[in-house]
Order: structure tokens, then C-alpha cells, then sequence
């Protein structure tokens, strides 16, 4: 079986010729298969760009050096094209849903988005990235004159809501079209480890550059980390202490790819899977790591919110983050006409509390601050 661009595709990829199709028709173009399309469409819409300037864990005042949401995404993309090759998968579908996976997510980082869940569950509602991205493709997106959004391919639709998790039918009966009751495809379930495995690395590099996170204590509290250290700084004692943690770094990312890619190929011979169908009906997903590997990961995520994301540097800038995000939000439904009048006009389809939340969701974090001191002058 092959995809439009002639790599080979293993039986239990998602092929690209037998997807549901957009809500509405297009004309096939001549030279880029739909999920290449996808792709395309992700990468110019406005929502992609501002990224740019979105905190992944530290804020542009630590340094210009740290990720973004921009650069996270793109070491996703990166780390997912890998398997994706390894495995057989549908690389262009693969690529579209790393490019999407986080175009949800409102300003600096899990601070932004853990505060705006807060505000709308005391409005009876609830904040999450995955289906505020959803609601970026499907409607926010203006660039095409014949409908509203980008007009994605279902499958790239069914992987921005499921990729991470799975969703209660009865508690989310809006989304009643994207097969809640089935898996994704392993396109869609490979962007969650992914995704893992980009950001614990790079929030252990960033802690380290910052000088948060000593080497002393990375090596004491992460096994997997201290066990490919050691053999490398034996065989480079004279080597400055920053490039054998890079090495080390490197090693690591290398070890948890090879075990998610060699893990899921064992996973599916023993589940004998010969279609997309036929992950779709297994009552369980496939894409992991070993057990090895997934207890290392386990290590390695307590270490960064024992010792990074609890930081007292780290702490102190969350909670202000959250107070003055409260505070605008709440301005907002206090004087809903300094909304822009787009947003202001939704408040007779849609609740004040939404519009006031998709609105300051899709503001970078230059944008949240620039209005911030505009309006409440902090």
C-alpha cells in the first residue's frame, strides 16, 4: 500500500485515499494529497504563527534560547516523522497532527490553560486546548471564501480531540462525529508520546540551561539520565560539564523513541492487526513504551514537577500569571464593549464567558501583556 508521495505504508496505517473526506467538498489538487494539504493549511493559518510566542515552560524574560510552543511543536513533528517511518505509518497524516497538536493552547503554557479551566468551570463550563484547537480549524480561521475554518480532513479533525485521550460519549455528546467510542488511528496515538517525550526533554534541558535543575541533582533523582551519563563522561573526562549533558540528553531522547517504536511493532504483531479497522475496534491503544521505559518516563516526569515546574522561580510567575489572567478575563465580562466587536457581536449566539475565554485563549503572550497594561495599567 502507498500514500501519494510512494513510500510504503504498512497495513494498519491510515491510508490517504480512504479518508472521510473534509465537511466541505474540494477539488482534489493536482500534486498534494489531502493530508499534505492539511499540513499546508495548518502551517499558514494565523493560529500556527502565533505559537511563535507562546510559553512552552519559561517566559522570553529567562532567555530567547528556551522553547516556545512554536519550536516544542516543531521537535514533535520532528520525533513523530521518526516512528511514523520506522513503523509503516502515514507520515503526511503524521506531520499534519504534530503541526496542529497544541494550536489550542491559550498563552503561557499549562499556567494559561489551567487558569482559564478554572474560570469557566465556575461559569458551568470548561476550558481545554484540544477542543479549543478544534474550534480554531473548524471556525475561527478566515482565509477561504466557499466556508469557515480550514475545512481539515476528518481524520486530522478526529486526531486534534483524540489524540491524548478518550472522551467520554456521554459526557461530550458534541462530539458524537469523531468515533468516541473507537481508537484513532496510530497516526493520532503516536502525536501523545511524541509529544511526551519532546517536552520532558526539552523541559530538562531548558531546566538545566536556566540553572534551576544542577546536574548533580538530574543525575540523582532521573536513573535513566545518570546511567547514560556515566559511560560518556569516562570516555570524555576533559569534556566541559554543558557537552556531556548534551550527549547525555541526545542518548536519552534516542532511547525512548527506539523503545516507543519497538515496543509498538511488539505490540502489534501480538495483536495481529491487519487494518486502520482493526486498531479502531481494540479495546485499547497500541502506540506505548515497555515497561522499562514507561517507569524511567514516570521518574523522569516527577523529577521535573517535584524539582522545575514547582520551583519557587518557576511557582512565583505562575501565580502571577493567574492573577492578572483573572483579572482581565473578568474585566472583559465587566465591560464586554472593550472586546473587539467581532467577539462582542458572538455574544448574542454564544455565552459572555466563552467569547471572553476563546478570545483571550488566542492572544501570544506579548498580545495578553500589551492589553493588560492597556486596560488595567499593571
Amino acid at each position: 500500500m502507498q500514500t501519494a508521495g510512494g513510500e510504503k505504508l504498512a497495513r494498519y496505517a491510515m491510508p490517504t485515499g480512504r479518508s472521510r473526506g473534509r465537511r466541505y467538498s474540494e477539488p482534489p489538487h493536482p500534486y498534494r494529497n489531502d493530508f499534505e494539504r492539511d499540513r499546508d493549511r495548518i502551517i499558514h493559518s494565523r493560529a500556527f504563527r502565533r505559537l511563535e510566542n507562546k510559553t512552552q515552560v519559561f517566559t522570553r524574560r529567562y532567555s530567547d534560547h528556551f522553547r516556545t510552543r512554536l519550536t516544542h511543536t516543531l521537535e514533535v513533528a520532528q520525533i513523530s516523522r521518526t516512528v511514523a517511518r520506522s513503523l509503516g505509518l502515514n507520515r503526511d497524516l503524521v506531520e499534519a497532527l504534530a503541526l496542529v497538536h497544541d494550536v489550542g493552547h491559550p498563552p503561557f503554557g499549562h499556567a494559561g490553560e489551567e487558569t482559564l479551566n478554572r474560570l469557566m468551570d465556575g461559569h458551568g463550563d470548561r476550558f481545554e486546548h484540544n477542543l479549543h484547537a478544534l474550534r480554531i480549524v473548524d471556525q475561527f480561521e478566515k482565509k477561504y471564501a466557499g466556508f469557515p475554518g480550514l475545512n481539515l480532513t476528518f481524520e486530522v479533525r478526529e486526531g486534534i480531540v483524540k489524540h491524548s485521550r478518550d472522551y467520554d460519549p456521554k459526557l461530550y455528546p458534541e462530539l458524537e462525529e469523531y468515533l468516541l467510542d473507537q481508537r484513532p488511528p496510530l497516526e493520532a496515538q503516536l502525536i501523545d508520546f511524541a509529544d511526551e517525550i519532546a517536552y520532558n526533554c526539552a523541559d530538562l534541558d531548558d531546566g538545566y540551561e536556566s540553572r534551576l535543575l544542577p546536574l548533580s541533582t538530574i543525575r540523582a533523582r532521573v536513573p535513566l539520565f545518570d546511567a547514560l551519563y556515566r559511560p560518556i563522561a569516562k570516555r570524555h573526562p576533559d569534556v566541559p560539564e554543558k557537552l556531556l549533558f548534551n550527549e547525555t540528553l541526545r542518548r536519552l531522547v534516542d532511547a525512548l523513541v527506539t523503545d516507543l517504536i519497538v515496543t509498538t511493532r511488539r505490540r502489534l504483531r501480538k495483536a495481529r492487526v491487519r487494518s486502520v479497522e482493526g486498531v479502531r475496534r481494540l479495546p485499547s491503544r497500541l502506540v506505548g513504551l515497555g515497561p522499562s521505559l514507561t517507569e524511567e518516563n514516570r521518574k523522569l516526569k516527577q523529577f521535573l514537577h517535584a524539582c522545575l515546574y514547582a520551583h519557587p522561580k518557576v511557582g512565583s510567575e505562575r501565580k502571577g500569571i493567574a492573577r492578572r489572567l483573572e483579572q482581565l478575563f473578568n474585566h472583559y465580562l465587566r465591560h464586554p464593549h472593550a472586546l473587539p466587536a467581532s467577539y462582542f457581536a458572538k455574544m448574542e449566539q454564544e455565552p459572555n464567558a466563552r467569547v471572553v475565554c476563546d478570545y483571550i485563549a488566542g492572544m501570544t503572550d506579548n498580545f495578553f501583556d500589551e492589553q493588560y497594561h492597556r486596560i488595567l495599567g499593571g
